[in-house]
């Protein structure tokens, strides 16, 4: 402005202080000028046409057409000042065309006409008016400093061809995104505060601005700040960054040198500062306060201890992750083993019917009912095989067991600690006949288990529960209604009560086990014991007891109860110690998989013991055979041996002789 003649304080803090309007100060007086002008004004344009003349009209406008006269040219040939004069239309100014400063400060002025012939205008204020639209300026090559600040503005528009602008004020309008100003290379200062921006963007090209003022904004992001080569000051005051992510670019910028984020929610945390000066090492001013080394320093370290908080909590999120995609893979797999079983348990029982017949024909099969069931559901997991089929965890004191791979995990070597701190087991998604075959290594490698939770195990018969009576020791028990239809019976806790009675359950379900529950349960479930024993081979029953007497001994010599005899076992001191019941020892449970065994032992047996009968029977058929043979031969077999024996000795000499020469021949 100084190399244009003018004298003008221009303060520019009020481009960054709370969206002040540019400022400026002619030193010649101005009241009487603007006194004088209007005089002049009303008296030239106006006489005996002020009741026809609406200034505020959009269909019939009249221009007021401003002249000065030559005094005062001289006084102010460069400037002109309009302000607080209740325009609302830019009037016709003739004559000037060597102002260079024109000044429309607090107006009413609604669009910015009239000003093409200003060739030479340097500097133009139109602060706190009611425009809506930038234009009437394309004339304006010349122009630097455009102030149009605390407008209606929504768009910015139609500056292509102020390319010298050097100052740009639209701060305090209602512009939504920053746009169409790519080309102003030569502008230094752009003020954009109090607008309605969400995102900062499209500021390729600016390669002269310093300073950018975005103050109370809806800012949440910003892009391509770091393509500017010189900006130094850059003013995010009370805007909506609640991350460093959304301003990440900025650290990529070499010459920013003073920043304020004041007043948005990531002002807030308790890592903003630290973070910024980390990033952003090359700033002077945050906040508008100087930095100090020692602040470098501390936001150094405490920048890597948040970068190391973060790594360890996107790493605990990562693994959540992958335990949900785990899991839910682990239920697809599931879901769709139980619907091969119901698919072949249905294939099954239709095998046993016959087709149906409708008007003497059989019913059409459809092609796609005689697919494998495979081949239905593939694609149901179709991008999962990727994820385990099975998943070990360890939370606190639970062992949870998800999947039938999980099982192989009681191979493992657990550490002693570890093992003794297991107090419950939880099973997802395991047929309950698998469990049931590592039950024993269960209690074996977690002494101390004393909870069992069962979800989607399949638990469908109460037989199975007669599984659980191999565990040491069982306080609780929790079978979830998901996956588990036992728990649609009406007496399955009493049978557990029953059939665990040597366990002194506390909590079934969650529920606390009383002294009546446990007498009910022995008054349902009582006769079924005792039939059942009954009914029990001799030996079997022996090898029962000789068990019961074996776990007895083997409580006294852990010091876990006293000397009892067999005929206690259905006392209270028999359950504390851990004895189970020889009539409830009966009610044991085979899985699927032993039945098969068992059948298809059987089944050898038979076999070979009809074949080892059939073998019998056919040798002594043989037998029987050659003896009536040999009866029926007999008597002409022993004439012919009597006589061959008589023609054999009836020469006596010769006789010997041969008799010695079979000797010499034997011994030689």
């Amino acid at each position: 402005v100084n190399n244009c003649g003018l004298q003008l304080v221009i303060q520019t803090s009020s481009i960054t202080d709370k969206s002040k309007p540019f400022e400026f100060r002619i030193n010649k007086e101005q009241s009487s000028f603007h006194n004088r002008l209007l005089q002049h004004d009303l008296e030239k344009n106006y006489s005996g046409r002020q009741d026809n003349t609406n200034f505020g009209s959009s269909s019939s406008i009249t221009f007021p057409a401003l002249q000065r006269t030559a005094e005062e040219k001289i006084l102010n040939s460069d400037r002109l000042t309009l302000e607080r004069q209740k325009l609302t239309v830019c009037p016709i100014i003739d004559g000037e065309d060597h102002l260079r400063l024109l000044n429309f400060q607090h107006n009413f002025i609604t669009r910015i006409q009239n000003l093409s012939n200003l060739q030479h205008l340097v500097f133009l204020d139109l602060y706190d008016n009611q425009i809506e639209e930038i234009s009437g300026l394309s004339a304006l090559r010349s122009l630097r400093v455009l102030l149009l600040g605390k407008n209606r503005i929504k768009k910015i528009s139609n500056l292509e061809n102020l390319k010298n602008l050097d100052v740009l004020d639209l701060h305090g309008n209602q512009i939504t995104k920053i746009e169409n100003i790519s080309h102003l290379s030569e502008l230094r200062v752009l003020n954009l505060a109090r607008n309605l921006l969400t995102i900062v963007e499209n500021l390729n090209g600016l390669d002269s601005l310093t300073e950018l003022n975005l103050r109370h904004n809806q800012v949440s992001a910003i892009k391509d700040v770091d393509t500017l080569p010189h900006l130094q000051r850059l003013f995010l005051s009370f805007n909506n960054i609640s991350s460093f992510e959304d301003i990440l670019c900025l650290a990529d910028s070499s010459s920013l040198s003073d920043i304020t984020l004041d007043g948005n929610p990531i002002a807030q945390e308790t890592w903003y500062k630290h973070t910024v000066l980390h990033h952003m090492m090359q700033l002077r001013q945050l906040d508008m306060k100087r930095i100090t080394e020692e602040e470098r320093r501390m936001a150094s370290v405490a920048a890597r201890k948040e970068e190391e908080r973060k790594r360890e909590s996107h790493k605990q999120t990562l693994l959540k992750e992958k335990k949900r995609l785990t899991i839910c893979n682990i239920a697809h797999q599931w879901e769709i083993q139980q619907n091969r079983i119901a698919f072949v348990a249905s294939l099954n029982q239709d095998k046993d019917n016959e087709p149906c017949q409708i008007n003497g024909s059989a019913a059409y099969v459809f092609p796609e009912e005689s697919r494998s069931l495979d081949t239905i559901l593939s694609s149901a997991v179709q991008g999962l095989s990727v994820l385990e089929s099975h998943l070990v965890e360890v939370e606190g004191d639970t062992l949870c067991l998800y999947g039938a791979g999980a099982l192989e995990c009681l191979d493992r070597n657990w550490s002693v600690q570890t093992a003794g701190i297991i107090v419950t087991v939880s099973f997802m998604f395991i047929e309950f006949d698998e469990i049931v075959q590592a039950l024993t290594k269960l209690k074996i490698k977690f002494p101390n288990s004393v909870h069992l939770k069962f979800k989607e195990t399949n638990l469908v018969t109460l037989q199975q529960f007669n599984a659980l009576a191999q565990m040491h020791h069982i306080e609780q028990l929790t079978v979830d209604p998901q996956g588990n239809p036992v728990v649609n019976f009406t007496l399955w806790k009493y049978y557990v009560l029953f059939r665990l009675n040597h366990f002194n359950l506390q909590k079934i379900n969650g529920v606390k086990v009383t002294e009546n529950d446990i007498v009910m349960a022995e008054r349902l479930f009582g006769i079924l014991a005792y039939v059942t024993s009954s009914e029990l081979p001799h030996y079997r029953m022996l090898s029962l007891f000789g068990e019961s007497r074996r776990k007895q001994f083997h409580c006294l010599l852990d010091g876990k109860g006293k000397k009892s005899g067999i005929g206690s076992e259905e006392s209270g001191d028999n359950r504390r110690n851990g004895g189970e019941s020889t009539t409830r020892a009966t009610l044991n449970y085979m899985t699927k998989d032993f039945h098969m065994e068992k059948l298809e032992e059987i089944k050898e047996r038979k076999t070979f013991c009809q074949t080892y009968i059939e073998n019998l029977v056919k040798e002594a058929a043989d037998i029987n055979m050659k003896n009536e043979s040999l009866q029926k031969l007999w008597p002409q077999m022993f004439i012919e041996l009597v006589r061959d024996a008589v023609i054999e000795i009836r020469n006596k000499n010769s006789y010997m002789k041969l008799c010695l020469q079979r000797i010499t021949d034997q011994k030689q």
